[in-house]
């Protein structure tokens, strides 16, 4: 009975810094921004994007340019009828533009730390409230440090999160 509750309190406390640390901000919907196909070239040119085609594809790469019959990538992954490399995407065949900019590390950084010391708070609790005296040193700092170390994952990625935005752009006539 003992063993069942230490470990459902665990569980609570390691769902509670999921919950706390990951933001919900990717969650939502945004109204796609509408540029003309003109207006394309200086906002995508140098970043990552991910193309939308009628078909349903998506071509992921770096933008190399925008021409007036197509977009010039470097693609990343080959998908169904387009090859890793340098290839160019027709103009007609693309829906949607999702580009994706970093803004530094800073989100990293800090989510990483505040998971960390999150997460050494937590365990440190959870192993005071699960009778230390009655328990082995070594599954006391097994707890500590795995509870430490899941604060500090869900930070970073928490952090990259903040730093990753990606712009969803409809090309209009």
């Amino acid at each position: 009975m003992g063993r069942h509750r230490t470990r459902s309190r665990r569980l609570r406390a390691a769902l509670l810094i999921a919950w706390v640390i990951v933001p919900a901000g990717g969650l939502a919907q945004t109204t796609p921004l509408e540029l003309k196909w003109n207006e394309l070239a200086p906002m995508v040119t140098g970043h990552t994007v991910t193309l939308t085609l009628t078909e349903g594809t998506k071509v992921k790469g770096e933008a190399v340019a925008v021409r007036d019959d197509g977009m010039l990538l470097n693609i990343s992954m080959a998908v169904k009828g387009y090859a890793k490399g340098n290839g160019s995407v027709p103009r007609s065949s693309i829906v949607s533009i999702d580009l994706l900019r970093a803004r530094g590390s800073w989100g990293r950084i800090m989510g990483t730390v505040i998971g960390t010391l999150g997460g050494m708070a937590l365990g440190a609790w959870v192993d005071a409230r699960s009778n230390v005296l009655n328990s082995s040193v070594g599954r006391v700092t097994g707890t500590f440090v795995g509870i430490a170390s899941a604060g500090a994952v869900a930070g970073y990625f928490g952090g990259r999160a903040l730093d990753n935005r990606v712009t969803h752009i409809r090309v209009v006539p």
